[in-house]
């Protein structure tokens, strides 16, 4: 019995030293952070008690902090965890190879109860940022305006700016990456709080209509999550490229929890309760694939060959803005011209079903600046989505940038615009100011009070 009992003694006594190592590496952490907060004022002034916990404020009238000690200290006690981390890794592997009950039993211990809180710490642990005084320059509280908006721990890791860790330029010509999120983001706190709390390295929660709600309302970009992506538990293949074009998607390929639909098919038009209003019959196949290729008594109806016969041979990639499954872009997919739809999921699994289609969804909202570098659409089409509703600061905005990623020669395709007579004028402005060429110009009525508006405008060079 007694020499039964000796390796599980052995083994006590090195868990009983690991928590000691442990506990005083807990210890040296917390009195160092408690000497941060008592030299910056915190036990004095209430109201700064979540300002700037991530730097240290005004070192110089603390001439008697160590700053460099600090970090000295603290990458000491980095390496000893990761040598003891290794020491650890190195016994389980070993105790994995024995086919003792009681070693296995051990080993899940370690793995769970030792390895796992010892690695979030270690990792914790080197994400406090303590100023470098012999770095490139000291980050100062000015730098990251947001950061003492949040008090979530994932949050504020996200936004804090990261130094390189070689203390040089990086090949961006930085000395630090800047994680961005949008201003409004701060008016919905709580809603993004909710959105960050999760485990590190766990499974997200199925929570995209959290995260389009504040993409939506201005919180957008949003912050980079550290956990995994549920996806449908009957995934199945695509369906080949030319199939998957005019054909509805298999239904087990979209998780439908979020939505009131659970299937393609109760998207139809006919379903009252589908769950969407935009974009109607957009899910019905034998209906979309009528569209821009035959022809219609609707004056403002373009078909595409009429358009690609304007710039013969020049139009090969661009872009398209609007509420749809992606449509318009198969069709061009079929005369060889590359489009990237923008999409939102609104009551509807609009990017799936593109994606599914086999073309390119761009998840983004009309808050954001688009994507792409100066002077490369060879075309930006847009149908179904700007209306008016719209502001017209907003929409001279969003032309500008339309402006900014369309070439020389580009085209701009309004698609069947649509306001009320009476602000036709006002939108009309809003396209011609830029002075492009017409190529189409198209006014069709739409209702009594309401009238279409599709135009088919050239960019000028502007060579200067």
């Amino acid at each position: 019995m007694g020499r039964s009992c000796l390796p599980r003694w052995r083994l006590g006594r090195l868990m009983s030293g690991l928590q000691v190592i442990l506990g005083l590496l807990v210890v040296t952490v917390s009195l160092s952070c408690l000497y941060r907060f008592h030299s910056a004022g915190y036990f004095l002034h209430n109201e700064d008690i979540c300002r700037n916990i991530y730097t240290i404020k005004e070192l110089k009238n603390n001439e008697g902090f160590d700053l460099k000690s600090l970090r000295d200290r603290v990458d000491e006690v980095l390496q000893k965890m990761d040598d003891l981390y290794d020491k650890i890794e190195k016994t389980v592997k070993e105790m994995d190879k024995s086919k003792d009950g009681s070693k296995q039993e051990m080993k899940k211990f370690l793995e769970d109860e030792v390895m796992k809180p010892f690695y979030n710490a270690h990792i914790g642990l080197r994400q406090i940022r303590l100023p470098n005084p012999e770095g490139i320059r000291n980050l100062t509280g000015k730098e990251e305006p947001l950061i003492n908006k949040f008090l979530t721990e994932e949050i504020r890791k996200y936004i804090t700016p990261k130094e390189n860790r070689v203390g040089k330029i990086n090949m961006f010509g930085t000395e630090r990456v800047y994680n961005t999120i949008g201003h409004a983001c701060v008016m919905m706190k709580t809603e993004l709080e909710k959105y960050m709390d999760y485990d590190v390295g766990a499974y997200c929660d199925d929570d995209w209509n959290l995260a389009q709600k504040l993409i939506v309302n201005g919180c957008d970009p949003l912050p980079r999550r550290r956990c995994l992506t549920r996806a449908s538990m009957t995934y199945q293949k695509p369906y080949p490229f030319n199939e998957s074009l005019w054909k509805l998607p298999d239904d087990r390929n979209v998780r439908w929890g979020n939505y009131k639909c659970r299937n393609f098919a109760c998207l139809s038009s006919k379903k009252p309760k589908r769950g969407y209003t935009q974009c109607t019959g957009c899910f019905e196949m034998e209906k979309e694939i009528g569209k821009w290729v035959t022809n219609s008594t609707l004056v403002a109806d373009f078909k595409i060959d009429d358009v690609l016969r304007m710039k013969p041979g020049e139009i090969r990639i661009g872009l398209d803005i609007g509420v749809g499954t992606g449509t318009f872009a198969a069709r061009m997919k079929e005369m060889n011209v590359t489009i990237v739809t923008t999409a939102l999921n609104l009551g509807a699994p609009f990017n799936e079903m593109i994606a599914l289609r086999g073309l390119i969804p761009l998840y983004i909202s009309l808050n954001q600046r688009l994507p792409f570098f100066d002077n490369t659409m060879d075309m930006i089409h847009t149908a179904g989505l700007m209306h008016g509703w719209i502001d017209l600061l907003l929409m001279d905005f969003m032309l500008y940038d339309w402006d900014r990623v369309l070439r020389p020669g580009g085209l701009l395709w309004i698609d069947r615009f649509f306001c009320n007579k009476k602000d036709l004028d006002d939108y009309m402005y809003m396209f011609l100011q830029f002075r492009y060429k017409k190529h189409k110009w198209a006014i069709s009525p739409k209702s009594k009070d309401e009238v279409y508006l599709s135009a088919l405008l050239e960019k000028p060079p502007r060579a200067i």
